[in-house]
């Protein structure tokens, strides 16, 4: 794709409006939807959130960030930022000014939140990504940006079950996942 495709691909994106129900991002020029969460995942979300103090961190859902040189926009599940240097308004986060994005793994975003966003991320120099995955019960932390491009990827890797605390050095906290929930019956993935 050349970059007026991609550009081209950006603006159309800027006013498309998804159905209701869908989650809508861009991902390296691909257009992915998506079906609305299950409550498992909901849940998670909910206590990742709960857990990151408000008085020091924003803590926003569904909210879309800005990779410079990326032809992506993705909409992590959460992304924690200093409190008070988020953009007044709009739609757009710049990815510099976040500490830490959040993916809860679904059935069907498995490869997106290995693999696509991971490098994603990584290209936006967003400093901690964590993967909370209820399929395999363990959360993923990866740290350590390195790269740009699709060649991006994080250079620090730490698997921790559920049930065990996962240290977010970034955020100076532990977080608690003895309450995530996991979805039945799903088939076990090959990833990280």
């Amino acid at each position: 794709m050349t970059a007026v495709d991609e550009r081209g691909v950006t603006r159309f994106f800027e006013g498309f409006e998804p159905p209701e129900g869908l989650k809508v991002e861009l991902l390296r020029g691909v257009v992915v939807m998506m079906a609305s969460p299950d409550i498992v995942h909901n849940m998670i979300v909910a206590d990742v959130q709960d857990q990151i103090p408000r008085q020091r961190w924003d803590r926003l859902q569904t909210q879309d960030v800005d990779i410079l040189g990326e032809a992506s926009e993705p909409i992590p599940d959460l992304m924690v930022l200093e409190r008070g240097v988020a953009p007044a308004s709009g739609n757009l986060v710049p990815s510099q000014l976040i500490t830490l994005v959040v993916e809860v793994v679904s059935k069907s975003s498995v490869h997106q939140d290995y693999v696509v966003k991971r490098s994603i991320y990584a290209a936006g120099k967003i400093p901690a990504y964590l993967l909370v995955d209820p399929i395999m019960a363990q959360c993923v932390l990866l740290t350590r940006p390195t790269g740009q491009g699709e060649d991006a990827d994080y250079l620090s890797q730490e698997i921790i079950k559920f049930g065990n605390s996962v240290l977010l050095r970034a955020l100076e906290l532990e977080l608690d996942t003895t309450e995530f929930g996991t979805f039945p019956n799903v088939r076990p993935h090959r990833y990280p």
